[in-house]
């Protein structure tokens, strides 16, 4: 038999939501981790008191009932995996996997039992159904009746917020059936009660997310925030992770708090709770226990009075409490020296802190994907500007997350960081060619080929060449940079109705000479040699020889008759885009055959060029 039994697929009942994760049975126990947050649920073998296999709506179900009293239930089987589980529960937790089905007869009227954090309603010996009393919100009794109401499941459409019971009075003296009946349930329940004092407070806490400023007391198993409007009180068993993150500024620090459930404040959900905290604030501190209490309960990890930066205070105390370690940011340094990126999600500009395990985003809205569920990033060009590009991640589940606007000078540091934790990234060829010049982003592209930029590529060097040879037969000519606002200042002037028809004509314009003299030498001493210049490119020789065409360029016009056949109608740019296409997916081979004819091109082209200008210098000599 085997060691171990996996699958995949199934579903955890959680509070009344179905959860999808990964199931594992071995030797140890059993453990089951959460899809959507990465929880894990780890039962040891030796707390299994019971298994029971009964069907459910979702095909098959395993119930495992703890010697503590918890109760684990898991959806989603096949009626053929029976046997190989109950073999298994046999040979590694020496239990007998037994069949219960549910009643089904429809009748209201049954018997309550209340096992561990169970509460089962039956007829006979079989359940109608089960109610995890850790849903219950409240507990109201009234004459012969009880009352459950129930916490709101966010993930289902309709919920199941209140059931009542019906006590019949018992003969018995001295016991009100209908307070047992409270008390048994209130003793398991989620009823939230501030009882006693709060172990610390700390007071008027800016709060990001719910925002507001809030007042945090500390109780032994919840958290209360009191704010000017609103209050929440969270169990710090719905306390998933724990987040110290600075701030790109290097004043200030994130404490982020992830919770599952979320709390509530109307129809919004807030799945984090962000505290901003200045690190110039200090604090004392003095727990609301004597000192015997607070080594008992904490082991050293709190003392009765400490004092220090109100951050490490809060997170101190919270990680003592919650029993949940702090993530902080691992080795990545971006660009600018911080251990963030600053960018912007939907609408919103913020902070993607990249940590060891994950990426998450503050603050609004808050964002954290682990990279176990990340099927793969993406380095895309940036929408608005070429000076930033936008970080794509996508998950398992197919949900997408962009973050745009990085600056493209945190490029490099962030390619490195996901290639070193080995996450999968989709256009891996482009963005190591483009790790070794990144100053080329803008303008290379190889997932697709762009002949409007081949077009101007070749138009530039084209360019590049006819100033080069303006400048060489211009003498003691030097070469100038191109200055906008100057220019502007003559075009004002040719336009001017102030301006004289010609340049040359000084005496009509004496007065403006007068008014502005330093102006007017400058442009004048400036301007001449600029047209001298613009003069040489516009006499350019018709006999030089023509540049050579690239390989692509070549191939395009070899085939451009053949590809308006192939396609009747077709317009210049969807011929370009096509084009494009053609060549992109062209082999190798044929490749190399255009690009030899564009090497026999260059060749040519520089043994006219040599004979030209032999030719230019021996007519020049004779003028």
């Amino acid at each position: 038999m085997a060691d171990t039994l996996e699958f995949n697929e199934i579903y955890q009942e959680v509070k009344g939501s179905m959860n999808d994760g990964r199931l594992r049975l071995s030797r140890q126990g059993v453990i089951f981790k959460n899809s959507k947050t990465g929880k894990v649920d780890n039962i040891q073998a030796s707390e299994l008191a019971e298994g029971v296999w009964r069907r459910v709506a979702l095909g098959h179900g395993l119930k495992l009932l703890t010697k503590n009293g918890h109760v684990y239930k898991y959806d989603g089987f096949r009626e053929s995996e029976f046997d190989k589980l109950s073999d298994f529960f046999k040979a590694h937790y020496r239990l007998e996997l037994a069949e219960k089905d549910l009643c089904v007869k429809g009748w209201n009227w049954g018997t309550v039992r209340f096992g561990g954090q169970l509460l089962s309603f039956d007829i006979g010996e079989q359940p109608v159904f089960e109610i995890p009393l850790s849903n219950v919100s409240q507990c109201t009794t009234g004459k012969n009746e009880v009352t459950l109401e129930f916490h709101q499941n966010d993930d289902a459409e309709v919920s199941l917020m209140e059931v009542r019971f019906y006590v019949p009075p018992t003969q018995e003296d001295g016991v009100d059936p209908v307070e047992a009946f409270a008390q048994n349930v209130l003793s398991k329940a989620d009823v939230i009660q501030a009882t006693g004092d709060a172990i610390c407070i700390f007071r008027e806490l800016q709060c990001l997310t719910p925002r507001g400023r809030y007042d945090i007391r500390i109780y032994p198993t919840f958290l209360h925030l009191h704010g000017k409007t609103f209050d929440y009180k969270i169990p710090y068993t719905t306390v998933l992770r724990l987040f110290l993150l600075p701030h790109k500024d290097q004043r200030q620090m994130f404490f982020v708090i992830s919770l599952d459930p979320p709390i509530k404040q109307g129809q919004t959900r807030y799945h984090f709770l962000i505290l901003l905290f200045s690190k110039d604030e200090d604090i004392s501190l003095t727990l609301n226990m004597n000192e015997e209490e607070v080594e008992k309960r904490f082991e050293g990890r709190l003392t009765k009075n400490m004092s220090g930066s109100l951050y490490e205070m809060v997170s101190r105390v919270m990680k003592a409490l919650v029993n949940r370690k702090i993530t902080v940011p691992g080795n990545f340094q971006g660009h600018s020296g911080a251990q963030c990126i600053t960018c912007s999600y939907k609408a919103s500009s913020g902070l993607l802190y990249p940590l060891e395990r994950g990426f998450i985003y503050v603050h609004k809205p808050p964002v954290h994907i682990r990279f176990d569920e990340i099927s793969f990033v993406n380095f895309a060009r940036g929408t608005t500007t070429t000076r930033s590009f936008d970080f794509e991640i996508e998950t398992k589940q197919g949900t997408q997350y962009t973050f745009s606007s990085i600056e493209r000078e945190e490029y490099g540091k962030l390619f490195d960081f996901v290639n070193a934790k080995k996450l999968n990234i989709k256009n891996r060829g482009l963005k190591e060619g483009m790790k070794q010049s990144y100053d080329e982003y803008a303008d290379s592209d190889e997932d697709q080929h762009d002949a409007y930029l081949e077009r101007m590529k070749e138009e530039g060097k084209i360019r590049e060449e006819n100033a080069n040879d303006s400048s060489d037969g211009s003498g003691e000519e030097t070469d100038e940079s191109f200055n906008p606002g100057e220019e502007d200042d003559d075009v004002a002037e040719e336009f001017d109705s102030n301006a004289s028809a010609s340049s040359s004509s000084g005496d009509g314009d004496s007065d403006r000479d007068e008014k502005k003299p330093a102006k007017k030498a400058k442009i004048v001493k400036d301007r001449k040699p600029r047209k001298k210049q613009l003069e040489s490119k516009k006499g350019k020789d018709p006999n030089a020889p023509k540049r050579p065409m690239s390989a692509y360029m070549l191939w395009l016009n070899a085939n451009r008759e053949k590809i308006k056949s192939d396609h009747p109608g077709i317009s210049i740019t969807d011929l370009s885009k096509k084009a494009g296409e053609l060549w992109k997916a062209m082999s190798k081979e044929k490749k190399e055959e255009w690009d030899r004819k564009a090497e026999d091109a260059r060749r040519d082209y520089e043994k006219a060029m040599k004979e030209y200008s032999v030719g230019s210098k021996s007519e020049s000599s004779k003028t």
